[in-house]
């Protein structure tokens, strides 16, 4: 009997690797990398009951590392901003940019 592939496993893939993409989107990466997780779940159970059925676990394994990948990048990312949005306020970080702006070349 021909192994069967895991129905999520690209999908779980493929949002790994947007959420790494999208890390520094205001938390996109981090919904994406969470519902890679979700979905890896899933899998993980169906592989678990009968491995030798499914014949995709490497892109589901590698998927779910990528999505953590994602979250934590996508966290870290969040708490920036959180610190300095705190400490600078709106009107320090939109200083900051001008600065940057004229500093590196935006005419």
């Amino acid at each position: 009997m021909e192994n069967q592939k895991l129905p999520n496993a690209t999908v779980v893939l493929v949002l790994g690797i947007i959420s790494i993409l999208t890390c520094c989107c205001y938390g996109l990466g981090l919904v994406l990398g969470v519902v890679g997780l979700v979905l890896s779940k899933k899998d993980l159970q169906l592989y678990k009951e009968n491995p030798s059925a499914y014949s995709n676990y490497s892109n589901l394994n590698i998927g779910r590392i990528l999505s953590i990948i994602g979250i934590v990048l996508g966290g870290i990312y969040l708490i920036y901003i959180i610190v300095l949005f705190s400490t600078l306020g709106s009107e320090g970080v939109m200083q900051m940019q001008q600065e940057m702006m004229r500093k590196y070349g935006a005419k």
